[in-house]
């Protein structure tokens, strides 16, 4: 694919709003405050009832720091309207409250806590799920035609970096009356934007690559204004309203998202291709690889490959904890997207509550090993898996 937008998207992480500082900041403040004061009860009501825009309650989402966060969030992914909450899963809970009560279908692998609220919560609610493998994909008709209105994945996925056909599937989906959700966590609007190329909704957990530092826990789901405004209420009454102070801290951190998300694809193909020749090595699951079987749908779909890769270490779930254990440079624990690198064992974190035959199932496998890459030099993360494995 090609860039086509204008302003680029680094102009658009800094200038992405239109909201100005009256005392000249570059950046606007933090707007620290759960409420407004109006001069009238007029001014209110023209606020309350929409007439006008204006700040009145934090908890609403009515907060300059989290109008200016929302505008630069939506302009990053070509979104008509954004919605910013304290997580991934509660802006995942909103969309799934709000668009999915006639059924949804989850394609292919996702993150552990997105299954266990499809599969196991959902139901509770009288909302029927059903979760299909990629592979599985001749199973979708029959589920959209039984009803199912909102189909949801994530692409690339965690853990196996499976890349699913977003246009493809939004035809389909559509052609039943079916919105589409796309996860672009693993990607970041600088690597994929989903609703260039079909997709209804795009769903971040900016705690990932938005907010890049490992200091911030937030989340966004983007749209059309017709299909997002239906989630405002659940989000108001749920609760799951970001932070000013988060949202300040998003904000600074995505003047830096487009250098960093490229470095780490550099890096994280340099260490792809030294894992792909390592003897204690057996698969390497990265879609910059030419071998790797969503390599030519990365090259149509996505602008780079990510900085996310899974091994698989030679021998089993003990071995790949060993390595694990070794490794100096890379950090063990969950999470990914920060400027320090991290390793996880799907196994033992993210698939962790899924049963052993589930994930041999999905083909995860106890002896893969998932790694974030960072912002460290990329000869020194190599070298530190070079030892970790010998």
């Amino acid at each position: 694919m090609t860039e086509s937008s204008k302003p680029g998207l680094s102009t658009r992480t800094i200038h992405g709003h239109s909201f100005k500082d009256a005392h000249g900041s570059p950046h606007l403040p933090v707007y620290d405050t759960t409420t407004f004061a109006f001069k009238s009860t007029a001014d209110l009501l023209d606020v309350v009832d929409g007439r006008k825009p204006g700040s009145l309650y934090t908890r609403y989402g009515l907060n300059p720091s989290i109008f200016a966060i929302e505008e630069t969030l939506a302009s990053l992914e070509g979104a008509e309207m954004a919605w910013s909450f304290c997580s991934g899963m509660a802006a995942e809970t909103a969309l799934f409250l709000t668009h999915g009560r006639e059924g949804i279908v989850c394609i292919g692998d996702a993150y552990g806590g997105t299954l266990e609220l499809l599969a196991s919560q959902l139901p509770l609610l009288g909302i029927k799920t059903d979760l299909i493998l990629g592979r599985e994909l001749d199973q979708l008709d029959a589920l959209l035609a039984a009803g199912a209105k909102l189909v949801f994945f994530e692409t690339p996925t965690n853990p196996t970096l499976e890349l699913l056909d977003i246009r493809a599937i939004a035809a389909k989906a559509h052609a039943y009356g079916a919105r589409v959700a796309v996860d672009n966590t693993f990607a970041s609007p600088v690597n994929q934007r989903p609703l260039e190329l079909g997709a209804d909704f795009v769903v971040h957990s900016a705690t990932k690559y938005l907010g890049g530092h490992s200091d911030l826990t937030a989340g966004v789901l983007m749209g059309s204004k017709e299909l997002l405004m239906p989630v405002w209420n659940w989000r108001k009454n749920l609760g799951s309203m970001i932070a000013p102070g988060t949202a300040s801290l998003l904000a600074r951190s995505l003047r830096t998202l487009v250098v960093r998300v490229r470095q780490q694809n550099e890096s994280a193909q340099r260490i792809a291709e030294a894992m792909n020749r390592h003897p204690k090595v057996s698969r390497v699951y990265f879609p910059g690889l030419p071998e790797f079987p969503g390599h030519a749908l990365a090259k149509d779909q996505m602008y780079g490959f990510g900085g996310m890769l899974t091994i698989e270490v030679a021998g089993d779930g003990e071995d790949a904890t060993r390595v694990a254990d070794r490794l100096k440079l890379f950090a063990l624990a969950p999470s990914l997207g920060g400027a320090e690198s991290l390793v996880t064992q799907p196994c033992t974190t993210t698939h962790h509550g899924l049963t052993t035959e589930e994930r041999a199932r999905r083909g995860i496998s106890d002896a893969m090993l998932r790694l974030s890459v960072g912002l460290e030099d990329a000869e020194d993360l190599i070298a530190d898996l070079e030892q970790a494995l010998g």
